[in-house]
């Protein structure tokens, strides 16, 4: 008895370590609250001015800025918990609150707005609109399934990461294209999200680019929401570059394994050379 004692103070002791947040849970939860921050202002800034008939467009424009900005805020967030993770130790829970995180920031939060765009916008459907946001929500919904079941290799994603998938979906919604090809551009990206087509890993120098580009697009979209000269000129081009980034990158990545493969051919045939 008194051995079953000292066993259940010891586990007594032992549970909290395990509970404890380190810092890169830390930033994770700062992912997961940016994600929620961008839902709260898509409805207060968007969704109810639309509603009670409001017609302070700057407003709106404001509102769906600082919702983007916190989507990216998330993106940075998700970034660098990864890196303090494999600097430093990560907690127990690191990988079921990054997955859960992602999902408000990057599934969630993409899908309201644009459930709230097929609302707002003159030429949208607000039923078929709706059925965008599902597809985009389930999309990142089985992505992170999958990414808990199977171990990247060679330093790639199968599919597009879902916060690079959520900021090309808000992207599109920013382009103000017509509403069909918004939405086909939209299901286009929930495809590439669930797909086995290959992205990088946002590691080292690309890391550092997509920190870059990240804080340019919080500059682009400052720009917009202020008003500044030729504002909405930029933004459209960052979120046409946000598209084209989405596209071709995957093709350096297959370009990349065709040449590995070829390289390994011809290395095997010269090793069956007499």
């Amino acid at each position: 008895m008194p051995e079953a004692d000292e066993v259940d103070e010891v586990d007594e002791e032992e549970m909290p370590l395990s509970l404890r947040l380190s810092i890169a849970d830390t930033l994770t939860l700062g992912n997961a609250t940016c994600g929620f921050m961008a839902v709260y202002f898509t409805t207060t800034g968007i969704l109810i001015p639309h509603l009670t008939g409001s017609q302070e467009t700057g407003m709106a424009r404001h509102s769906a800025a600082t919702a983007v900005i916190l989507m990216l805020c998330a993106a940075v967030f998700d970034l660098f918990d990864g890196l303090v993770a494999r600097k430093l130790r990560s907690s127990p829970m690191g990988a079921e609150l990054d997955n859960l995180s992602d999902l408000i920031s990057f599934g969630l939060a993409p899908a309201y707005f644009v459930l709230v765009y097929g609302m707002v916008a003159n030429d949208a459907h607000q039923k078929v609109a709706a059925v965008g946001a599902i597809v985009v929500l389930l999309a990142v919904v089985l992505r992170l399934a999958r990414f808990s079941c199977v171990t990247p290799t060679n330093g790639m994603f199968q599919g597009m990461p879902s916060p690079f998938g959520a900021l090309t979906v808000v992207s599109i919604v920013l382009l103000e294209l017509p509403f069909e090809a918004t939405l086909l551009a939209i299901i286009g990206t929930a495809w590439l999200m669930v797909s086995r087509v290959e992205y990088p890993k946002p590691r080292g120098r690309l890391a550092v680019a997509m920190l870059a580009w990240i804080v340019l697009s919080m500059g682009l979209l400052a720009a917009w929401a202020f008003e500044a000269p030729s504002g909405q000129l930029l933004l459209q081009t960052g979120c046409a570059l946000q598209l084209v980034m989405g596209a071709v990158i995957p093709l350096f990545a297959t370009a990349r394994r065709v040449n590995n493969f070829r390289d390994n051919r011809r290395e095997a045939r010269g090793a069956q050379l007499p």
